[in-house]
C-alpha cells in the first residue's frame, strides 16, 4: 500500500475548487459560494506551509473549512439582515415586476435556507456527493450519530413542506 501523495494548496484548489464551490453553494447559496471558497483558500495561504503538510485528508479538511466559513458568513448575514430590518420599513406585498423571477414554491427555498449550515452540509454530502454517514462524519469531523441526527432533522423539516 502506497503513501498518499501530499498536494500543495494550489494543487488542491486546481483539483477540487469547482467541487468546493458547488458545496459552498449548497451551504450558503450561489451568490456567496465563490467568495467563501476564495476566502477559505486565502486564509489557508496565510498559514504556515508546514501545518498544511501535516493534514492527512486535505479534501475533508477543506470541506470542514468551507462549512466553518459558511457558518461565519451566515452569522454575519443574519446580523446585517436584523440591522436592515430594524432600520427600514418592511415593504408591502406587491405583484412581481416585469421579468422578475418567482420561485415555484418559496416555502421549500425558505425551509432549505432555514436549515443550519451543518444540516445543509450533511444533506449535500449525502445526496450530491453520495457519501455514506460514516464518510460524511469523517469529512465534517463529527460523529456518525451527529450526521444521522442532522440528516433526520433536515429531512423532517423538508418533509413537512413537501407534503
Amino acid at each position: 500500500m502506497g503513501v498518499a501523495q501530499q498536494l500543495t494548496l494550489e494543487e488542491a484548489y486546481a483539483k477540487w475548487g469547482a467541487e468546493l464551490v458547488g458545496y459552498a453553494s449548497a451551504l450558503a447559496g450561489p451568490t456567496d459560494a465563490a467568495d467563501i471558497v476564495a476566502d477559505t483558500f486565502a486564509e489557508l495561504l496565510d498559514r504556515d506551509v508546514a501545518s498544511w503538510d501535516r493534514i492527512g485528508d486535505h479534501k475533508a479538511f477543506l470541506f470542514r473549512c468551507i462549512l466553518n466559513r459558511a457558518r461565519m458568513n451566515g452569522r454575519s448575514a443574519g446580523r446585517r439582515t436584523a440591522r436592515e430590518h430594524n432600520a427600514t420599513i418592511v415593504a408591502q406585498d406587491r405583484p412581481p415586476a416585469s421579468g422578475e423571477l418567482r420561485m415555484s414554491d418559496p416555502r421549500v427555498v425558505d425551509t432549505v435556507r432555514s436549515l443550519s449550515p451543518l444540516q445543509r452540509a450533511v444533506i449535500y454530502l449525502t445526496y450530491w456527493e453520495d457519501l455514506d454517514p460514516e464518510r460524511v462524519a469523517e469529512v465534517l469531523g463529527v460523529s456518525v450519530g451527529a450526521v444521522k441526527k442532522h440528516l433526520a432533522r433536515a429531512r423532517a423539516r423538508l418533509r413537512k413542506v413537501l407534503q
